[in-house]
């Protein structure tokens, strides 16, 4: 009988090498600060110290960050051109073509996170419901919290572009972020409780390992932020 050929397996090392890389790029990690300890990152990513300094390794030999005896590692300024990114928001209708943008990879993320989360994933998603549940609680919207879950979907999809492209357009999901919970404090603690119901929806799906419910729902949600942002009536971007 014939063995049945494993599926590869991404590993442990990979996942936590493509985030922080994601967090470098990105400048989460500026040029020549230092990284979190070894035991922090080790609790955050949910991995053995080995593993993190296999993806601490590989980060080194790539020249993105370089180590100082008894200080630690320190991200290594670029000696190349820095990456392409966005331009900045400056008009009501870019903050339409980001949420085009975010219907095209933030459902597939939400869908791939439902295969493949694992327990510091939904740890990570929980923490930033409970600020949202909080901020609900007392009639504010946070968006620093809301950036934060989308976040770590998009972490959970185990696929660095997703994280990537979130993280570089960081500002720019804010803006919008930030004019939608103004719109929803105008409608009073009905919207933020909606909202809320929404993301709560999205962790559910992924939970459950739900794919096809996960994406139904995180598309749904951007949909709706959307239409509630602009009362329905979208702006006509034809050339």
């Amino acid at each position: 009988m014939q063995q049945q050929r494993q599926k590869p397996r991404a590993t442990l090392a990979d996942r936590v090498y493509h985030s922080l890389f994601s967090r470098i790029s990105s400048g989460d990690y500026p040029a020549n600060q230092k990284l979190p300890p070894e035991k922090q990152l080790s609790q955050e990513f949910d991995v053995s110290r080995p593993v993190l300094r296999a993806a601490l390794e590989r980060l080194r030999s790539e020249g993105l960050i370089y180590s100082r005896q008894g200080a630690g590692n320190f991200v290594r300024a670029p000696q190349q051109e820095a990456p392409l990114g966005f331009a900045r928001v400056e008009t009501i209708a870019d903050i339409q073509r980001c949420y085009e943008f975010r219907l095209t990879i933030e459902p597939d993320a939400a869908r791939l996170a439902a295969q493949r989360r694992n327990a510091a994933a939904l740890a990570e998603m929980e923490e930033a419901l409970k600020l949202l549940s909080a901020a609900t609680g007392s009639h504010i919207h946070r968006e620093d919290a809301d950036f934060a879950f989308h976040l770590a979907v998009t972490r959970a999809s185990n696929n660095q572009y997703f994280e990537a492209s979130m993280r570089a357009l960081r500002q720019h999901i804010h803006v919008g972020m930030k004019m939608h919970g103004q719109s929803l404090m105008s409608d009073g603690p009905k919207g933020l409780e909606e909202v809320l119901a929404e993301h709560n929806a999205i962790y559910e799906a992924i939970r459950d390992r739900d794919g096809d419910r996960a994406r139904d729902v995180m598309r749904e949600h951007i949909v709706n932020s959307r239409d509630r942002l602009f009362g329905g009536s979208l702006i006509d971007l034809s050339m």
